[in-house]
């Protein structure tokens, strides 16, 4: 049977196996064809059987698109191939047919090696292009069952990306530029051309690595250059992914196009640089992206911070926290003086607290300040103010500047220096609330910090009214995770530290589905270690401060410790033992 895959046979093979009524059969084939014939030549029968929304007798499970084509596969006994685009090099499998071929036949390739070409298909038994593509690729052709809607879309994409790629490249003349790095390579013979930023090729590649980058959830965005070809890395849920290698000179041209677009200057490539950009999803979402240039030994490497405003707009429990310390934080941010310090390390979540924070304080009766270096994301709701120390505006000038601003809520976006503690200090005294952040690794260590940073205890004592430490962990994926297991008692012992908390009697693990793309974890949630001062640990803050003794107070006065406050999560099922151990340390 050398022909496409049609309802008639998709529905003989439902009732063989059991997974519909006799007696609905002809119902449902009607109301298949009748999706069919809407949309001739779109849509595979595949996703016409899928819009039925169908429930197999069988098992009682709905029969999604991904769920009819993992049973189409196994029904030929072909493998599934899930399709990653993150996995898969664009310009190799183009090179191996056109995208007019592929679309004509529902074919994608997916990957190729000296010997072997893999090509994704929705149709088990047309196989009619098969032998012409193993005869062009002098390749054996292996097959396997893919989503046809997962082909059709990443055929158009891929071919398209592809092309753009070539072009950008060969618009250069080479495939090699000089460029401005610490090894130029100079070939004789070769013109030394460059790639205009504003080609519509490059155009169309950077628009792409947008929204893909958008659609994959990534947080960052890596264009790292190297001798011969730039790598682009995405940051998901905190895991750097290689996404694609490109020729040098159009990651030269992308990253120009980028910096033109931050208004940045494009000609100066041996200082870092920092600009901002402002764009919009395909679904019209405002996206806020933070630049950031490295000159290194091959060139500039760009990174950008993909900021998503409605992260301010969701709630303390939204953000990970547990409802005690909801509280306890709520009941700190009302206060009408005083510091609060946020500690973790780089991309910890700080910043993201303290926004939400923020956006829940900014009521009109209130005037929130705040000085940053740089503004991560522009909030109508604050008046926010940009370290420039090119002018000699630092920190502690901005801070100067805002008492006479009548605020009432300070933010300054870290205390770096005794200066600027100094200035968090006075405008606390002064009966403004003042938050900011440090870069320790617990709670009780800010306190060695800013001692250690020159502040007089005494100050301390009068105006730090709270320190919170925190960390991200990755969340098990909702659609796909599995109870089972237990958690060995080393595990649980090194997790809950000697605390008397109740090990679970099974634990949830991580399964991998097409929502988390196979990871088993979709989103990260935070973990916290909030710590309240008292007039008893007041009393410890003294010149020769001991951190043992510190720890040990806040503790006695309801602080969780950050790995603690994993294990609760673990409890939870919200994440694992793994992930935990991963981000905390034991104290």
């Amino acid at each position: 049977m050398a022909k496409a895959l049609d309802l008639q046979v998709i529905f003989t093979w439902l009732l063989a196996d059991g997974m519909v009524e006799k007696a609905e059969v002809k119902g449902l084939y009607s109301h298949a064809q009748g999706i069919l014939r809407n949309t001739p030549g779109i849509m595979h029968p595949l996703s016409a059987v899928a819009h039925c929304k169908l429930v197999s007798v069988k098992d009682e499970k709905l029969l999604t698109l991904d769920a009819l084509t993992e049973w189409v596969a196994r029904r030929s006994k072909l493998p599934f191939y899930r399709i990653d685009p993150l996995k898969i090099d664009f310009t190799k499998v183009a090179d191996v047919m056109s995208a007019s071929y592929a679309a004509r036949f529902n074919i994608l390739p997916v990957e190729i090696t000296p010997d072997t070409l893999t090509v994704a298909t929705a149709d088990p038994f047309a196989l009619e292009w098969e032998g012409e593509i193993a005869k062009v690729s002098r390749r054996i052709i292996r097959r396997v069952i893919s989503n046809p809607l997962d082909i059709s879309q990443y055929t158009s994409q891929f071919f398209s990306l592809a092309k753009s790629i070539k072009h950008a490249n060969k618009n250069t003349g080479q495939d090699l530029a000089l460029r401005n790095n610490f090894e130029q390579l100079v070939e004789l013979g070769k013109m030394n051309k460059t790639v205009d930023a504003n080609d519509q090729h490059v155009i169309n590649i950077v628009d792409w690595l947008w929204q893909y980058a958008f659609e994959q959830r990534a947080s960052d965005i890596h264009l790292e250059p190297k001798r011969d070809l730039g790598t682009i890395r995405f940051r998901i849920d905190g895991v750097l992914h290689q996404v694609y290698q490109v020729p040098a000179v159009v990651m030269i041209a992308m990253t120009a196009r980028i910096k033109l677009l931050g208004r940045m200057d494009v000609i100066e490539k041996r200082r870092p640089q920092d600009g901002r950009i402002k764009t919009r999803t395909a679904g019209g979402q405002e996206i806020e992206l933070r630049l950031s240039t490295l000159p290194t030994a091959f060139g500039e490497k760009l990174v950008m911070r993909i900021f998503d405003p409605e992260v301010v707009v969701k709630t303390l429990p939204e953000l990970g926290f547990p409802q005690e310390d909801a509280q306890r934080w709520d009941a700190l941010t009302s206060r009408p003086h005083g510091i609060i310090l946020v500690t973790g390390p780089t991309g910890s979540g700080k910043t993201t607290t303290l926004y939400t924070t923020l956006k829940a304080l900014a009521t009109p009766e209130v005037n929130v300040c705040t000085v940053e270096d740089p503004i991560e994301m522009v909030e109508a709701s604050f008046n926010q103010m940009q370290v420039q120390p090119g002018i000699d505006l630092t920190f502690a000038d901005g801070v100067r500047a805002l008492m006479r601003q009548d605020p009432d809520i300070i933010m300054v976006g870290e205390i770096r220096d005794l200066e600027t503690a100094e200035m968090a200090i006075q405008a606390a005294l002064t009966g403004h609330l003042v938050l900011s952040t440090l870069h320790t690794n617990d709670a009780p260590s800010a306190v060695m910090r800013l001692l250690e940073l020159g502040v007089p205890y005494y100050m301390l004592e009068a105006t730090l009214i709270g320190i919170m430490a925190q960390r991200l962990v990755r969340t098990l994926c909702k659609d796909c995770k599995e109870a089972g297991g237990e958690i060995a008692d080393d595990i649980w012992e090194g997790l809950s530290g000697g605390w008397d908390i109740k090990k679970p009697e099974q634990v949830y693990r991580p399964v991998g589905c097409p929502e988390c793309r196979q990871t088993g974890f979709r989103g990260r949630t935070g973990i916290y270690e909030l710590l309240t001062t008292s007039e008893t640990f007041n009393s410890l803050m003294q010149a020769e401060a001991d951190i043992t003794a510190l720890r040990k107070q806040a503790v006695s006065e309801g602080m969780k410790p950050l790995r603690i406050a994993g294990a609760f999560k673990v409890r939870e099922g919200v994440t694992t033992a793994e992930e935990v151990l991963k981000v905390t340390a034991m104290r």
